[in-house]
């Protein structure tokens, strides 16, 4: 019997038969190399981080091969289990479409189980922008979408019964004509602004006189 041990999803996996192994000789450097990664647990995580790196972008060239508008993919959560994208939107639902894309996905069919799609001013990897977004954007019965019944994951614990998963995607874009939707922008910060003291000073002492 083996296990449980501490797993990607920040939980303990179950304990399982495995194979038992007989070592009859171990070769070794003088000088050896340790090299090990923390896995497991809910924080940021040295696998994590590298594995982020190559499942970002291998979901954004897949994805920007078809869909040419999108700007960025961030999958840097437990493995893309929750991945944001940013894209232009061309046409009414679009953001629907493009999450179905990335759920056909090599690794999205098992991995990215909620997908968040927002516009392209919106960064996804600036978790205050994606909540603007998702809170002044989603209309919960038109913008949020449940798929039942896809590929689910041994290691998940929501998944672990029957292996049996769903989608959950959530569109955070404005709507395109001929959709109805109050236009707004993102409001950023000012890079560089005028100290306007001096001015307001002299103004002051102008309407004193």
């Amino acid at each position: 019997m083996e296990g449980p041990f501490g797993e990607f999803t920040g939980s303990y996996s179950g304990v399982n038969n495995a194979c038992r192994m007989v070592v009859k000789r171990v070769t070794h450097r003088v000088n050896p190399i340790y090299d090990s990664m923390c896995l497991g647990g809910i924080s940021e995580k040295e696998s994590e981080n590298i594995l982020a790196l190559n499942t970002c972008s291998a979901l954004y060239r897949q994805l920007k091969n078809d869909m040419p508008e999108i700007k960025a993919v961030n999958a840097t959560y437990q493995h893309g289990m929750t991945t944001i994208i940013s894209a232009r939107m061309r046409c009414p639902g679009y953001a629907k479409t493009i999450a179905m894309r990335l759920a056909s996905t090599p690794h999205g069919t098992d991995y990215c189980r909620n997908i968040i799609i927002v516009d392209e001013e919106v960064d996804p990897f600036n978790l205050n922008e994606v909540m603007w977004a998702m809170s002044t954007r989603v209309r919960g019965s038109e913008d949020v979408i449940v798929i039942p019944g896809t590929p689910g994951l041994p290691l998940l614990p929501a998944d672990t019964k029957v292996l049996i998963g769903r989608k959950l995607i959530i569109d955070a874009t404005t709507p395109v004509a001929p959709d109805e939707f109050r236009p707004t922008r993102l409001i950023r910060p000012y890079k560089v602004s005028k100290d306007w003291r001096d001015d307001l000073r002299r103004l002051h002492r102008e309407m004193q006189k």
